[in-house]
């Protein structure tokens, strides 16, 4: 079983930066996909970036080079940069790991962007 521990989130003003991290507690032997997801209000949850265990890095459109994924692997954790934040930034933002048969979900940690 793994736990995932987000936190980082807050209030920013719009051009500002927040990095948001996810600690899993546990076991992530196999782990071969971390995410960040977020979801605003009234809004499906959109898949925001990803990391495979080699490195390979993806972005939704909107977030390419504003926000940057990485992952420390001696801490078992997974951060997101944030840069430029925008006021459509504002949502939950939900961390991911996946593992064959396995996935596991962070609890949320809530961003907004607002001056």
């Amino acid at each position: 079983q793994v736990q995932l521990v987000e936190s980082g989130g807050g209030l920013v003003q719009p051009g500002g930066s927040l990095r948001l991290s996810c600690a899993a507690r546990g076991s992530i032997d196999g782990i071969y996909i971390m995410r960040w997801y977020r979801q605003a209000p009234g809004k499906e949850r959109d898949l925001v970036a990803s990391i495979t265990r080699t490195g390979s890095t993806n972005y939704r459109d909107s977030v390419k080079g504003r926000f940057v994924i990485s992952r420390d692997s001696a801490k078992n954790t997974v951060y997101l940069q944030m840069n430029s934040l925008k006021p459509e930034d504002t949502a939950v933002y939900f961390c991911y790991m996946g593992r064959s048969g396995f996935d596991y979900w962070g609890q949320g940690t809530q961003v907004t962007v607002s001056s």
